[in-house]
Order: structure tokens, then C-alpha cells, then sequence
């Protein structure tokens, strides 16, 4: 019997374990399904290199429905770390408003005040680290590219950015900037700067701290209200079950709703069809699903020798408020150094992302199989607001093709075709039917007001109807934050792990 049993390792769980696990009176184990690196200078290459990201080798398989009709893979890390161990690096924050819109959701300790002291804690920001909206001792490290170090596409992005009018902006997270500029990255040179490498690595001499890997939780067990642990399946095939006094779910957007459903808490209806017994009609989980819906320009370039798989995949960004939007920077454009195949033709891409999405998706179980993989339906542009200001930002992204640098580098356009059009009705068309995922899947959880009817937590994680059970990672934001979501991952693992650990009368 362990005091805490927390399932998932990744951008929030990791940081959980190493917080609670400070306390040398209270047992911690954390449970992974994917395996264990404890020696970093053994892990695998795919996880080290931060100049892309690994699609395959720590994986879960997943796919889904970006549009209506349309299928793709849905990358997830399966691997100690989860997806900050395979991502591509990207450390955002958001803006101020992203979290003080949460608080207004009924989670008044979420605002940005407060939730700074958790971003400064968890970085080592090497460039910016003395300002007071930045941290210079914590275990992420992150730093920028400096412009001698930018791939050509990437310097020539700025330059076109410049061109066209665009402020440059040094910190992108600034709270109060914006612009064209170096992307934060965890990284340093090749090595990524994962949860398991920034949180786990240090936290592993404690006693006190488990971790079994291979490991997969396949539901949350019950006696009545109250979570009791959980059974979970061995690399073996055998079942066993493991006993804990709180359990804390940091699975995931994808993983965490799917656990809980195929636990008996979820949507009633639902459960039912697949003659799971409910142990709770939880409406919210798996609903509320949100994400960056995106869109890229791939151009053809006339020297294919600008062309390195090899090197950094993405440097720099761009950060601005679509014309009329009274959600500021709720747009980004993101020059991609590569695209296609490294045998195909010389190309790179243009990424327009919609940072602020109204729009909602949701998440259902594929039968009662717990090895089974979701059903993930986004619904990408079905909200008409959403589908403008993407429609704006791929014109905005257009406009780079024809621009200073950038222009001068592009032999043609292979996507979207120019002879097809680019009015707004045709790019609304091809928004609705090719915007993909920008790989930031939240909300499926949401955390909230008990009387908000989709609302599964409370402000602290804590299960509103259940007891002993703490649900920590991106399947709580009430929505996406604008930008890649890995920091704010890591910042809810600071929070509620700080709370469980200096306040633990208040989860049990």
C-alpha cells in the first residue's frame, strides 16, 4: 500500500512524483506503460534528439479525426517522460488572460499571478532567467537560438516577417509581447529536456520513490466513491492490482478520460453500450476536447542543399492577434526548416495555427476493451469563428511566400494550389476539410465550477463526486492555452504537486 499512486509519467506526472516525493514520510509510486531509460546515457537517440520529434519508437499508435471523414496519426509518447520525452521542445506559456480566463471558470487559484510562481520554478531560463517573469534554477532548461545558429529558412522567415511589418519580439514569453522571434526551447543542442530528464533523474536516490514501467493501468478501482488503486497489466500479460491511499491520474488528455470510462465513470449512455458498470454518469469526461487546429503552405525550394532533415526542425515563431479579435495573439505562423520525405523533393512548410479555438471535439471509448485505442473526434473549423481566423492567418502565412528572403528561396507552392484559389471561401473549404492538429489535445477532464455540468474536478484536481482520486495533466484546462501546451503541462505538475505535498489533508 503506497501513500500516493500516481498513473503516467509525463510532462505533468513526472513532476508530481519528484514534488510529493519530498517528503521522505509519504511512499510515492508512479506507474508508466511505456519503458524505463534510468541510465541517460543509455537512452534510445529517437528521445534524446530535440531536433524532431519521435513518431514511432515511443509511441501509443494512436490515431484521429482531425475533420469529419479524415484520418491521421496522433503521436503520444508511451515512454517514461510521455510526450515531453519525444516532443519538439517548444517552451511556451501562453498569455496572462489564458489562465485568468481559467480562474473565471470557477479556479480563481489558476490565475496568472499565481501560476507564474510555478513557470519561474520550473525553468532555468539561460537567456532570461533574471527577469521576474522568468526563473534561473529550476530543472527545465530553456534557451533560444541565436541567429547565427538558425537553419536559412529560418533566418530568412524573420527577415520576410520584418518585411512585411512584423515586430521582432526577443521573448516570446514576455506576458505582454508579441512578434516575430526565436522560439524558448528545452533543449540544449540535440538533448531534450524531458520531465524524465529534468525532474525524474534527480528524484530516483529518494527511497521513497518508486517507479514501474512497462506498467499499464487498465482502470481505477473503487470501494463505493473512494478510489482504492488500480489493476494494471504487466509486460508479462498477467493482471494485478495495486493498492494506494490517493491515486492521481496524469495519463494524459487521451489516456486519462479513457481510464476513467473504462473505470465506470464517464457519460452513463455510453458506458452502457458497452455493458461497463457505472460507478458514476460523469458527462464532462471526454468532452470539451480542445487543440491548436493548423494549416501549412509547403513550398518547393530552387537549392535543395537548404534542405537538412538533420538539423533543428522548427526555431523561431511568430506571435500576433487576428484583425478584429479581442483575444490577443491568438494566431501564430511557424516556419518548419523541412517537409516530406528526406528522399522526395527540397521542401519546407509554413505553419498557420489557431491559438485561441472555440471550437470543441471529444473523446469516446472504442469498445470496452481497455486495449483498445480511443475514438478522437477534434471537428477541426465546424465553429465558423475558428474557420475565419484561420482563414486569415493562412492569407497572413501566403504573404511570407512573396516577401524578402523567404521569397527568393521558393521555386513554387505545392500546397494549397494557387490555381485553385485563395479567396476566402476557398481556403474556408480547405480549412474545413485539411487542418490537422497541432499535437496539443486538452480539456477532456475539465476542471471547473461543481456546477458547471461538464466540470469532472475542482480547481486542486480533486474528483468532484469521488474521493481519494486527483486528476493532474492536460485533460483538466477548461481550453487550449495559446501555445504549445508542454510548459503548461509541466506548471500544472508544479501545482498540484506543491499542493499535495505541503497540503495533503486536503485530498484525502
Amino acid at each position: 500500500m503506497h501513500d500516493v499512486l500516481i498513473i503516467g509519467s509525463g510532462s505533468a506526472g513526472a513532476v508530481i512524483a519528484n514534488r510529493v516525493s519530498e517528503d521522505p514520510n509519504r511512499t510515492v509510486l508512479l506507474v508508466e506503460a511505456g519503458p524505463d531509460y534510468p541510465d541517460l546515457s543509455e537512452t534510445p537517440f529517437d528521445l534524446v534528439n530535440s531536433h524532431n520529434n519521435s513518431y514511432t519508437d515511443h509511441d501509443w499508435g494512436f490515431n484521429y479525426e482531425p475533420t469529419r471523414g479524415r484520418e491521421a496519426k496522433f503521436p503520444r509518447g508511451r515512454v517514461i517522460g510521455g510526450s515531453s520525452a519525444v516532443n519538439t521542445t517548444i517552451a511556451l506559456r501562453g498569455v496572462p488572460e489564458d489562465y485568468n480566463e481559467w480562474a473565471d471558470l470557477g479556479c480563481p487559484d489558476w490565475r496568472w499571478e499565481k501560476v507564474l510562481t510555478a513557470f519561474n520554478r520550473l525553468e532555468r531560463d539561460l537567456d532570461y532567467g533574471a527577469e521576474s517573469y522568468h526563473g534561473d534554477a529550476g530543472p527545465i532548461t530553456i534557451r533560444r537560438y541565436p541567429h547565427e545558429e538558425l537553419e536559412l529558412p529560418q533566418q530568412a522567415f524573420l527577415d520576410s516577417a520584418d518585411r512585411l511589418g512584423y515586430k521582432y519580439c526577443a521573448d516570446a514569453n514576455d506576458p505582454d509581447d508579441y512578434g516575430a522571434g526565436p522560439h524558448p526551447m528545452n533543449k540544449l543542442g540535440r538533448l531534450r529536456v524531458s520531465t524524465a530528464v529534468g525532474y525524474l533523474a534527480p528524484a530516483r536516490i529518494r527511497p521513497n520513490l518508486t517507479i514501474r514501467a512497462n506498467t499499464t493501468v487498465t482502470r481505477i478501482l473503487f470501494s463505493g466513491c473512494k478510489a482504492t488503486g488500480v489493476e494494471v497489466q504487466n509486460a508479462d500479460g498477467s493482471t494485478e492490482t495495486l493498492n494506494a491511499h490517493l491515486v492521481v491520474l496524469s495519463a494524459g488528455a487521451l489516456m486519462s478520460p479513457k481510464i476513467l470510462m473504462h473505470s465506470g465513470i464517464g457519460p452513463k449512455t455510453q458506458l452502457e453500450s458497452f455493458d461497463i458498470d457505472v460507478i458514476g454518469d460523469e458527462p464532462g469526461v471526454g468532452q470539451n476536447l480542445g487543440d491548436h487546429p493548423a494549416l501549412s503552405v509547403v513550398c518547393e525550394v530552387n537549392d535543395s542543399a537548404i534542405i537538412n532533415h538533420d538539423q533543428p526542425i522548427i526555431q523561431t515563431i511568430l506571435r500576433y492577434t487576428a484583425e478584429g479579435s479581442d483575444k490577443r495573439n491568438d494566431l501564430q505562423i511557424e516556419q518548419i526548416s523541412f517537409a516530406g520525405r528526406p528522399d522526395g523533393p527540397a521542401l519546407f512548410s509554413i505553419a498557420a495555427v489557431l491559438e485561441y479555438q472555440y471550437g470543441r471535439g471529444e473523446l469516446r471509448l472504442r469498445s470496452a476493451n481497455p486495449s483498445d485505442p480511443p475514438i478522437v473526434d477534434n471537428r477541426f473549423c465546424e465553429d465558423d469563428r475558428d474557420t475565419r481566423r484561420l482563414v486569415a492567418c493562412m492569407k497572413d502565412t501566403l504573404a511570407f511566400t512573396g516577401k524578402g528572403a523567404l521569397k527568393d528561396m521558393i521555386k513554387s507552392i505545392t500546397f494549397p494550389d494557387p490555381a485553385r484559389g485563395t479567396d476566402d471561401e476557398s481556403l474556408a473549404k480547405l480549412c474545413r476539410r485539411f487542418s490537422g492538429s497541432g499535437y496539443h489535445p486538452c480539456g477532456t477532464v475539465k476542471m471547473g465550477d461543481v456546477k458547471d455540468p461538464l466540470s469532472v474536478v475542482d480547481q486542486y484536481g480533486r474528483a468532484h463526486r469521488f474521493d481519494n482520486l486527483v486528476v493532474a495533466d492536460a485533460s483538466i484546462m477548461p481550453f487550449v492555452p495559446r501555445a504549445n501546451i508542454n510548459l503548461t503541462c509541466i506548471m500544472i505538475g508544479e501545482m498540484i504537486g506543491e499542493w499535495l505535498r505541503t497540503k495533503p489533508e486536503h485530498y484525502l
